[in-house]
């Protein structure tokens, strides 16, 4: 073998990713195995799940390509299997990293760990632009070489503001929106819009303790678990299909600000989690709920 072929053959296979839901019927591993066999594919990893209450079948594919393809090509060859069977279907290379925005408020600790994850690799994203509706965190989010817009709202300037958003949203082809403790609540058309496409961290297991305060109220129930849900945003205020929960057990002892910095920690890696996963496209809506292939 000389030298050349040597190299050609120690070149990484393409890696790509098939997520598919559609009606539950018989025959649709088999076509998607048998498609991707006869593509000349070879299954890395595949997941699947057949939801008895909805009637709807969940599946996510990891695949390789030996031969050189696109994903235009993979995606116009998949087009009638996923026509036959009614699928809602993707391709995507698996080494693609997710462009997203990040969006905040006044508390800033989600948006300093997903900075930080990004840039060490532990999220699979390009963090395209962090927006906020104040300007406390440009600084921080300027050490990261990421574009900071400064997007005030009010009650008279909402439609402009979210007319913005969608603006960057476009200009960067962002996948993503994550709003990191962004303390506004989205228009019911903003919402629709990015359906699917917003994820959100909310300070407890929903639906407790809403509004102002809630680790103070937290305390004065006496509550011995911390916890922090990470869901998709709808036009229903935090009754968007949840993804990830955490917890942390505390004890009778502590104090409102000490349940505040155990809140943050577990906000934190709830949503971290549901990013990544998001962007690993582990997750399939299933109605008021997610398929978390995790």
């Amino acid at each position: 073998m000389n030298e050349q072929s040597s190299r050609a053959a120690a070149a990484p296979a393409d890696q790509y990713l098939l997520t598919l839901s559609c009606p539950d019927k018989k025959g649709i591993v088999h076509a998607v195995s048998s498609y991707l066999f006869m593509t000349g594919c070879n299954i890395e990893d595949s997941q699947q799940f057949g939801d008895h209450d909805t009637g709807l079948f969940f599946m996510r594919v990891h695949f390789s390509a030996e031969a050189p393809i696109t994903v235009d090509k993979l995606r116009a060859s998949f087009a009638a299997i996923g026509d036959s069977f009614s699928m809602d279907w993707q391709i995507h290379r698996a080494d693609e990293k997710m462009r997203i925005v990040l969006m905040v408020s006044k508390f800033g600790h989600c948006l300093n760990d997903l900075l930080f994850r990004a840039r060490i690799g532990a999220l699979p994203v390009e963090i395209a632009a962090v927006v906020s509706n104040h300007t406390d965190f440009a600084e921080l989010v300027g050490s990261y070489n990421i574009p900071f817009h400064h997007i005030p709202v009010t009650k008279d300037t909402k439609s402009e503001a979210e007319a913005r958003l969608l603006e960057i949203v476009r200009e960067e082809d962002v996948e993503l929106v994550v709003l990191a403790r962004y303390m506004q609540v989205l228009s019911d058309d903003l919402c629709k819009r990015l359906s699917g496409r917003v994820i959100n961290i909310h300070h407890s297991f929903l639906p407790s303790f809403k509004g102002a305060k809630p680790y103070h109220q937290a305390h004065a129930r006496g509550v011995k678990l911390i916890g922090a849900t990470a869901h998709y945003v709808t036009a229903d205020l935090d009754e968007g299909p949840i993804i990830e929960q955490e917890v942390e057990r505390v004890g009778h002892d502590v104090t409102p600000d000490q349940l505040v910095a155990v809140g943050r920690d577990v906000e934190c890696q709830a949503l971290a989690r549901a990013v990544k996963w998001h962007a690993e496209r582990r997750i399939l809506l299933n109605g008021r709920r997610t398929v978390v292939f995790a």
